[in-house]
């Protein structure tokens, strides 16, 4: 199908378990949803995310004449699942994706979890990033109670046949009081299916969630253009991570939006303004 701007959007669902990745594991293509044609622009998305999360984002950046793809993660939407989620193997995952559709180098946009991944990715293989968005993260290690009491919520479900959205939504009140999060993380659950299943792999998740919210010791640095791009609500980018910052990415800027932790979702349109102007300037 094609959008206004006459931009053709294809899904692609890979699965096949490639060689061995940098950092030790097997890399894998990804999913992805890809649109537009043009300098490629690939964005990672965060713990319990999707690639879908930044379609309104996509298909606008895509009607200015780039070519966007969306990618899912390992243990997320339609990508293989793998026992570990090391961000080595993260960044070894899209770096395989990115240069078997020919789209590499690209300009790498992350959030949160795909902010590390990017990060990772940047420092792994400058080569193939022509410039980076970090969105909302910093290199360093995070705490996880509400990640890990979500994940538990959502573990908890019975997934019996005829098991509704609202039934769903309901069982994860308690955990997750803020309903719109709860739609984020019900987006994960198919419904249409006997019974309903998640998507992610919450199995994994859980018992990796020490490496999720950690940050490696990777070597190197990425002396390419990098934006770190912060909602002003949000604490997790703080000013004493832009020491951090600027030893593994020299030419780092910063920037602030109104938002909080997911600012694409809670500001789209600054967080387009703002990447818009990084890509094109």
């Amino acid at each position: 199908m094609t959008d206004a701007g006459g931009a053709q959007l294809i899904n692609r669902s890979l699965s096949r378990l490639a060689e061995e990745g940098r950092g030790g594991g097997s890399s894998m293509r990804l999913s992805f949803t890809e649109l537009g044609t043009g300098r490629p622009v690939a964005f990672l998305h965060g713990l319990l995310g999707a690639g879908q999360n930044f379609g309104a984002i996509q298909k606008a950046l895509a009607a200015r004449g780039h070519r966007v793809l969306a990618l899912d993660l390992r243990n997320h939407g339609a990508s293989p699942q793998a026992p570990t989620m090391s961000y080595p193997e993260m960044a070894a995952d899209v770096a395989e994706t990115l240069q078997a559709e020919g789209a590499w180098p690209a300009a790498i946009v992350g959030h949160s979890m795909g902010g590390k991944a990017a990060m990772a990715l940047a420092l792994a293989h400058g080569e193939g990033v022509e410039r980076l968005v970090v969105a909302d993260i910093a290199p360093v290690t995070y705490p996880t109670p509400l990640f890990t009491r979500y994940v538990a919520a959502m573990r908890a479900i019975a997934l019996r046949p005829g098991l509704s959205r609202r039934d769903a939504d309901a069982a994860l009140a308690e955990a997750v009081p803020n309903p719109a999060l709860r739609g984020f993380l019900l987006q994960n659950l198919l419904f249409a299916e006997t019974p309903p299943r998640w998507r992610v792999a919450l199995d994994t998740i859980a018992s990796e969630m020490g490496a999720i919210g950690g940050w490696p010791d990777l070597p190197g640095r990425y002396d390419g253009r990098v934006l770190v791009l912060a909602g002003d609500s949000s604490d997790y980018i703080l000013p004493e991570h832009h020491a951090r910052f600027r030893a593994l990415f020299p030419a780092a800027r910063f920037a602030t939006i109104k938002a909080g932790h997911w600012l694409h979702a809670e500001n789209p349109a600054a967080f387009l303004e703002a990447v818009t102007a990084f890509l094109e300037g």
